[in-house]
């Protein structure tokens, strides 16, 4: 078995924003992005960052740009967390790749043994989740997200609501809690 992870896609891009809505609605008018689900000041079941249980106040935005998902994070406090790690307050920009994996412990394992820093990780709504800090090899983190059925439900809904999509349609879209 390889140690790479390439045989996942990337099935996401992470963005930090100021500002959920302003930025949904520029993706929208630019690009076509969404319909969105908002998740606001998000709470987990278990969470560590960089070997704290700190956890930092933030909000999400889920939405699909055709075969991929494009998330934005909106932290809304000072907490140091893996979005502070890149951008001081009032900065913006890109800041993760996700891979959605089958066996996230073998997967979480392969990272650690090739000398990445796990710098956060959570479990929230049913599924592990890990970033990485593998800014040294592509400037930005890495996530480990696991895929459990229930999430690959919440994601194919969201993916087919931007299939019917179209414009003049809502930019939000609320999807029945599956977890």
């Amino acid at each position: 078995m390889s140690d790479r992870i390439s045989r996942y896609p990337f099935f996401q891009e992470a963005f930090l924003v100021n500002d959920l809505d302003a930025s949904i609605h520029k993706w929208s008018d630019l690009y076509g992005a969404g319909p969105f689900r908002k998740a606001m000041h998000h709470q987990t079941d278990r969470f560590h960052y960089r070997g704290t249980d700190q956890e930092a106040d933030v909000s999400y935005a889920f939405g699909y740009l055709g075969e991929t998902m494009i998330q934005f994070i909106q932290q809304h406090d000072d907490t140091p967390s893996i979005y502070r790690d890149m951008f001081k307050k009032g900065e913006e920009g890109f800041h993760h790749l996700a891979i959605l994996v089958h066996d996230f412990e073998a997967e979480y394992q392969r990272l650690i043994s090739k000398g990445f820093v796990d710098a956060c990780r959570l479990y929230a709504d049913g599924v592990d989740a890990a970033y990485f800090d593998t800014r040294a090899v592509n400037g930005c983190f890495t996530e480990l997200h696991g895929d459990p059925q229930p999430i690959l439900g919440r994601w194919a809904a969201l993916k087919r609501a931007h299939e019917l999509w179209r414009p003049g349609d809502s930019v939000y879209i609320e999807l029945p809690r599956i977890v």
